[in-house]
This record gives C-alpha cells, sequence and structure tokens, in this order.
C-alpha cells in the first residue's frame, strides 16, 4: 500500500492510487468508529456490497462517499473544498463592465447651450 507522507504526494499517485488511497481511509474511519460494513450500510442507505466494494476501491461515486461521511459523522473532511473560490473569467468580467464614457468629448455646434454670461 502506498503511505501518503506529503501533500505534495497527491501528484505522484495515479488516479486509481489515489481512489484506493480514499477508499482505504473510508474503511480505517469505519473500523475507528467500531462500526461493522451492514451498520454503516444502515446508517448510509446504501447496501452492504456497497459499502464492500467501496472499501475495495472497485465502485465509488461522489454521492456515495458523501453518503459513507455523512453516516461516519465525518462531513468536516469536505472543509477543504470551501476554500476554493471561484475565479471569473476575463471574458465574464468584459461582460459585466459598464461601459466606459469619456469625462469631457467634443460637443457639436448644435449641442451648445447659450452662455448666461
Amino acid at each position: 500500500m502506498y503511505q501518503i507522507k506529503h501533500a505534495n504526494d497527491w501528484s505522484m499517485m495515479t488516479d486509481k492510487a489515489i481512489v484506493n488511497h480514499l477508499c482505504l481511509q473510508l474503511r480505517q474511519l469505519r473500523l475507528d468508529q467500531n462500526m461493522t460494513q451492514e451498520q454503516l450500510a444502515e446508517r448510509s442507505g446504501l447496501g452492504r456490497a456497497t459499502i464492500s466494494r467501496i472499501e475495495k476501491g472497485q465502485s465509488v461515486s461522489l454521492l456515495t462517499l458523501i453518503q459513507m461521511l455523512r453516516a461516519l459523522n465525518r462531513l468536516d473532511l469536505l472543509d477543504a473544498f470551501q476554500q476554493v473560490s471561484p475565479e471569473i473569467s476575463p471574458l465574464q468580467l468584459l461582460k459585466e463592465q459598464k461601459p466606459r464614457y469619456r469625462a469631457s468629448g467634443k460637443r457639436s455646434s448644435d449641442d451648445k447651450e447659450p452662455s448666461e454670461w
């Protein structure tokens, strides 16, 4: 099993290795709470066979991950995703900007108002 030592190690792993690591961590979270796969299945609304497949890294979706984390009372592990703030694309920024007007422009002779002086 590949052990994560530093945050930078994630980039050195294949996608499948990351999934396997996360699934093993889910299994460890369950075991730390002294919970069987059957108990986790009941609490999460998933089947026991689904829990088993997930822990082996065979079948994982984001929805099932969230269901398992909720059942394990560990939704706090998703906090890292709250720090991500969307950036506005340069094109979207241009669309949202108001048009700029000149402070003083040329006036035609027809637009002149008579001076009171």
